[in-house]
């Protein structure tokens, strides 16, 4: 552990490296994948069991735990760690997702963001300010600017718009997070489908000097290749010493594609929310546990996996779970998806270390290709 925040980069390998995060809470391994906790809770999970999955840190939401159980009265009770007993580093999202997702409920101006709560309908002004006082309160270890995130397709005004409202929201961000030693706020590079205005995103936020770079605005309706291409945009723009950190992305395939284009960081939704949906995500690719011909199929997801989840319970009893609406069936399979993760990230750090994250890439989407009718 160290006072101080500092990221470390270990090895690269092409375009992908092995680094480290240290922070008081503990360190965090990169290429890292971090589990969505949106309102202190990682669905169908217990914490000790997502930090035994390989873990390192998880994320919150600044908007939905503004909400309930509210900012302030977290920090009266310790804090987030102390509340929901999870002892790592935790990254708080600012709310800037929502902008987008939450459009229908919000107005929004130079100063801020007024959301009407989806629950109850009351009024939240939300500036840059307000949203890092947010997650002060929360005691989050790595806090992000307020941003705005536009949906694609979008027309390039609208993007050019919202990129420049981020950019000034930045720095009002970065000077109310002043200098607070452990932790960390970062940037959050926008600029939607636009190659242009991705670097000039990234130029003016390079100036500000974070201790790290997001790349917002992904993964909201655009083709993977068009991703992967705003990612060769940006990516040689932001300095190699800080760690890059991809939002809301993604499946494995965007993750092992990712990193070989150079991101560090990594959060989702989906091995939680597929799991509930009775979709395991598994080295031989994605089982859908619901398909009629699982429901006699005795195999586990996974005779050779470490976790229990997908090595010790039979298909037949997955599918039976699922089939019945039963909640262990959505428990299990988000278990067996956010092991799945730790581990896919585990082999992209140990193939890094090694000099062969190519032949990693390579081997790893052939036996998703492979598919999971025939035992291996």
């Amino acid at each position: 552990m160290t006072e101080t925040f500092q990221f470390t980069l270990k090895a690269t390998d092409g375009g992908a490296r092995l680094g480290e995060v240290s922070m008081p809470r503990g360190a965090i391994r990169t290429p890292a994948f971090m589990p969505v906790g949106t309102v202190g809770t990682v669905k169908a999970m217990y914490l000790d069991q997502v930090r035994e999955t390989g873990a390192d840190i998880i994320l919150g939401n600044t908007y939905h735990l503004m909400l309930r159980p509210g900012a302030e009265r977290v920090g009266r009770l310790g804090g987030l760690h102390k509340l929901i007993r999870w002892e790592h580093p935790i990254l708080t999202d600012s709310g800037g997702f929502q902008v987008m997702s939450l459009s229908g409920l919000r107005k929004l101006d130079e100063q801020g963001v007024t959301f009407k709560s989806h629950v109850d309908g009351s009024l939240h002004h939300m500036s840059p300010e307000r949203s890092i006082e947010i997650q002060g309160l929360l005691g989050s270890d790595i806090q992000m600017q307020l941003d705005e995130c536009v949906a694609l397709p979008a027309e390039p005004k609208e993007i050019e718009r919202a990129m420049e409202l981020s950019l000034r929201w930045a720095e009002r961000c970065r000077v109310a997070f002043g200098e607070q030693g452990g932790k960390a706020m970062f940037g959050i590079v926008q600029g939607g489908d636009q190659p242009d205005l991705r670097i000039r995103s990234a130029e003016g936020l390079k100036q500000l000097d974070l201790k790290g770079y997001a790349i917002g605005g992904l993964a909201v309706g655009e083709p993977q290749d068009v991703m992967l291409k705003m990612l060769e945009e940006t990516l040689p723009v932001l300095p190699t010493t800080k760690p890059r950190y991809l939002m809301g992305v993604g499946t494995p395939d965007d993750i092992l594609k990712s990193v070989a284009r150079g991101i560090d960081m990594f959060d989702c939704v989906m091995p939680t929310r597929s799991g509930r949906h009775g979709l395991a995500f598994t080295r031989r690719g994605r089982i859908n546990i619901r398909n009629a011909r699982h429901a006699e199929d005795m195999r586990p997801l996974d005779e050779e996996s470490r976790c229990p989840a997908a090595r010790d319970y039979s298909r037949a009893y997955l599918h039976h779970l699922v089939r019945s609406d039963e909640a262990l069936g959505g428990m299990l399979l988000s278990w067996n998806n956010l092991s799945y993760y730790q581990d896919l990230m585990k082999g992209i750090r140990l193939a890094i270390a090694e000099g062969r994250f190519a032949e990693f890439y390579a081997e790893t989407q052939a036996m998703w290709a492979r598919g999971d009718l025939d035992p291996i």
